[in-house]
C-alpha cells in the first residue's frame, strides 16, 4: 500500500480521499489556492503546500506545481479527484515521468476517451452500441448545418472534448442551428481550449445510465453495477441513484456487460464510469441503450454506488495504484438497497440557477444518524463560496431497503438544510423528491424543465414559517434606522410578551411582515417548531430548504418592493458578456434573450422579464462586469 498521496483537487472531494487515505493508515498531502488557504481540505491534510492565485488556471490546472509539490513532501503518488487535470492525459504523463504514482488510468486510456468523436468510433469497432449521429473532421459551418439536417431535429450539439453539459446544446429547428452551434463552440473553447464539436441524435425520452467499472494492473475488469442520473437540468445532473429504476436483469446484463467491453478496449485501470443513454419511451429496453462517453475518474456521484455494494471506491483505487488486485471478483459483487444523492449548491433557483457567492453566516446539514443519512461536505459555516470554482457545498446521500424508503429519507434531510445569505437549491431538490413522476420512477432527462417553474420557483412561504417569524419577532427590538437592524432583547417581565393575554379581546395576536417586498399577515396562535437566523434587517425561517427573510412591516414602500418591476438586467454574479442579442429600443417579448454572459465556464442567457421596450443598454461584448451591475432597463409599454 502507497505510504504517502498528494490530493491535486479541493472541497468534497479532496476530503473524501483524505477521509479514507487517514483510515488506511496513508499519510495525505493538500493543495492549495490563495482562495482556499483555510479551507477544509488544507485543515484536514497532514501537510498543505500552497500552489498558487485563486483563479485555477494559476493553481490548481497548473500540473507543474503539483508535481513539484509532490517531491517537496515525499508524496509517492498524486490522486486527482475529479474535475480539474484529472482526465489531463499529458498531466498523467508528467506525473509518471517524474517518478510518482499516477492514481488513475494509464495515460493512452485518457486520450483513447478524452475525445468524444474518437471515442465513439473505438466504441463502434469493439462492439459497444453507440448513439447516431455525426463524428467528422470537417468541422465548418455548411457542413455541420448539412449534417444535423440530415440527422433530423431535434439534434443535440456536444463538445468534443467536453462534459458536464460544457458546449452542449439541444437544437429544435433548423433556424436555431447557427446560433446555438455558436454559442456551444464558444462555451467548449473556454472551458477545454477546444472548439469542435459532434452531432447526435436527440433521443425524445433520453435516461442517462452509467455503469461504474473497475480495472487493475492483472488485466482483471469488474463492474460495479449502474447508476441512474436522469434528473438534470440543463445536462448538470441534481440528482443520482442507484440502482436505476426499472432495469430489469435482461437489459442490466446488456448494459453491464457493454460497459466491461468498452473498460478492456482501451485496457482500462483505476475507477471509470461508462455513461449510456438509454430511450425510455418503452421503458429501459436492452436495444435502445447507446453508449454515449466514458469517464476516466472517479465520478461525484460514486457514494450511491459505494451504499448498494459496501465497497469504499478510494481504497480500491489506491490498492490498485499500489499494484494490487481488486479486491472482490465479479461474482462477490452484490446490489444491497437503494441509494439516492443529492448535490447541494450554492445558487439561485429564482435567477436561473445562477451560482451564489459570499460567506456561509449560517449553515446547518442533516443531522441524522450514519445509517439514515451521509454528508459529504465541501465547506463549513463561516467558510466561503467564492466565484472561482464549482459552487456545491455538500453531497448528501441515503439508503434504504427500498427506493422509496430511500427518497423518504433524503427528503427528510434535505428539509434540514438551512443555507444563508448565500442562497442555495436545497429547496429545489425537496420539490423534485416529491414530485409525483420521479417518486414513480417514470423519469427522464426533461423532467424538470417540463414542470417549469413549479420546481424552480420559491413558493410563497408557509403559514408555519409566517408565525415561527412572527414569535420571533416578539423577542427583538427595532433599531431606530431605516434598515430595521435587529438587536436581541432581553425579556425581565413576564409581562413583556403578553401572546394569548386578552381582555374581551381575540385570542391570537396579529403581526405585519415582508417577504420580497409583499405584505402578509402572520397570526400568533401558537408557536411552530423551525429553524431560524437572524438577518440584518429581520429574521430568516428555514423551511423544507427554503430560506424566507422576513422584515417588520413599518408601512413605508421599500426599495424591494418598488424594483420588483422596474425591469432593470443586473448582472447576477462577476463575469463576462460574451455577446448581446437586443439593441437598445428594440421591442422585446418576455423572455427573449439581451445578452449572455459567461461566468464561472458556463454561458447564463440574461432576458426580459415580460413584454417591453428595450429602453436602456449598457452592455459590450467581451467587457467583464461585477455582481449588481445594471445591464439593462426594459420598460413597460
Amino acid at each position: 500500500m502507497l505510504k504517502s498521496v498528494l490530493i491535486a483537487n479541493r472541497g468534497e472531494i479532496a476530503r473524501r480521499v483524505i477521509r479514507t487515505a487517514k483510515r488506511l493508515g496513508v499519510r495525505t498531502v493538500a493543495v492549495y489556492s490563495d482562495a482556499d488557504a483555510k479551507a477544509l481540505h488544507v485543515r484536514e491534510a497532514d501537510e498543505a503546500v500552497h500552489i498558487g492565485a485563486s483563479p485555477a488556471k494559476e493553481s490548481y490546472l497548473r500540473g507543474e506545481k503539483i508535481i513539484a509539490a509532490a517531491k517537496q513532501t515525499a508524496a509517492q503518488g498524486i490522486h486527482p479527484g475529479y474535475g480539474f487535470l484529472s482526465e489531463n492525459a499529458d498531466f498523467a504523463q508528467g506525473v509518471i515521468d517524474a517518478g510518482l504514482i499516477w492514481i488513475g488510468p494509464k495515460p493512452d486510456s485518457i486520450r483513447a476517451m478524452g475525445l468524444k468523436d474518437a471515442a465513439k468510433k473505438l466504441m463502434a469497432e469493439a462492439g459497444v452500441p453507440t448513439t447516431p449521429g455525426y463524428l467528422g473532421e470537417d468541422q465548418s459551418e455548411e457542413r455541420l448545418q448539412k449534417e444535423a439536417d440530415a440527422i433530423g431535429y431535434p439534434v443535440l450539439i456536444k463538445a468534443v472534448a467536453g462534459g458536464g453539459g460544457k458546449g452542449m446544446r439541444k437544437v429544435e429547428k433548423k433556424a436555431e442551428f447557427k446560433a446555438a452551434l455558436a454559442s456551444a463552440k464558444r462555451e467548449a473553447a473556454a472551458a477545454f481550449g477546444d472548439d469542435r464539436v459532434l452531432l447526435e441524435m436527440y433521443v425524445q425520452r433520453p435516461r442517462h445510465i452509467e455503469v461504474q467499472v473497475f480495472g487493475d494492473t492483472h488485466g482483471n475488469v469488474v463492474h460495479l453495477f449502474e447508476r441512474d442520473c436522469s434528473l438534470q437540468r440543463r445536462h448538470q445532473k441534481v440528482i443520482e441513484e442507484a440502482p436505476a429504476p426499472g432495469m430489469d436483469d435482461a437489459t442490466r446484463k446488456a448494459v453491464t456487460e457493454a460497459a466491461v467491453l468498452a473498460a478492456k478496449a482501451v485496457n482500462y485501470v483505476g475507477a471509470g464510469t461508462v455513461e449510456f443513454i438509454a430511450d425510455a419511451s418503452e421503458g429501459l429496453r436492452a436495444d435502445r441503450i447507446w453508449f454515449m462517453e466514458m469517464n476516466t475518474r472517479l465520478q461525484v456521484e460514486h457514494p450511491v454506488t459505494e451504499e448498494i455494494t459496501g465497497q469504499d471506491l478510494v481504497e480500491w483505487q489506491l490498492r490498485v495504484a499500489s499494484g494490487e488486485k481488486l479486491p472482490l471478483r465479479q461474482e462477490e459483487l452484490k446490489i444491497n438497497g437503494h441509494a439516492i444523492e443529492a448535490r447541494l449548491y450554492a445558487e439561485n433557483p429564482d435567477a436561473g440557477f445562477l451560482p451564489s457567492t459570499g460567506v456561509l453566516h449560517t449553515l446547518r446539514l442533516p443531522d441524522m444518524p450514519e445509517d439514515e443519512a451521509r454528508v459529504d461536505a465541501a465547506v463549513d459555516q463561516r467558510d466561503e463560496v467564492t466565484p472561482y470554482y464549482d459552487p456545491m457545498i455538500a453531497k448528501i446521500i441515503t439508503r434504504g431497503a427500498t427506493r422509496a424508503e430511500a427518497i423518504a429519507k433524503l427528503a427528510r434531510a434535505m428539509n434540514e438544510v438551512c443555507v444563508w445569505p448565500v442562497h442555495s437549491n436545497a429547496g429545489f431538490v425537496s420539490r423534485c423528491l416529491r414530485d409525483a413522476d420521479f417518486a414513480a420512477g417514470a423519469i427522464d432527462t426533461g423532467l424538470i424543465a417540463a414542470r417549469g417553474e413549479a420546481l424552480s420557483k420559491t413558493p410563497p412561504p408557509s403559514e408555519a414559517a409566517l408565525t415561527a417569524a412572527a414569535f420571533e419577532f416578539q423577542h427583538l427590538n427595532t433599531a431606530p434606522n431605516k434598515a430595521t437592524r435587529l438587536q436581541p432583547q432581553t425579556w425581565a417581565s413576564p409581562w413583556a410578551m403578553l401572546t394569548g393575554f386578552r381582555l374581551n379581546a381575540e385570542m391570537a395576536r396579529r403581526v405585519r411582515l415582508r417577504w420580497r417586498g409583499q405584505r402578509l399577515e402572520a397570526r400568533l396562535a401558537g408557536r411552530p417548531v423551525m429553524y431560524w437566523a437572524k438577518s440584518d434587517d429581520g429574521v430568516v425561517m428555514f423551511d423544507n430548504g427554503e430560506a424566507y427573510e422576513f422584515t417588520l412591516d413599518t408601512g413605508e414602500a421599500e426599495g424591494g418592493e418598488l424594483a420588483a418591476g422596474d425591469g432593470a438586467i443586473l448582472s447576477p454574479m462577476p463575469g463576462k458578456i460574451v455577446s448581446v442579442a437586443a439593441k437598445a429600443g428594440a421591442k422585446l417579448k418576455k423572455g427573449d434573450a439581451i445578452l449572455v454572459l459567461e461566468a464561472m465556464k458556463m454561458e447564463h442567457t440574461l432576458t426580459a422579464p415580460f413584454d417591453g421596450k428595450l429602453a436602456e443598454l449598457n452592455a459590450k461584448a467581451g467587457v467583464q462586469v461585477s455582481e449588481g451591475v445594471v445591464l439593462a432597463r426594459l420598460e413597460k409599454e
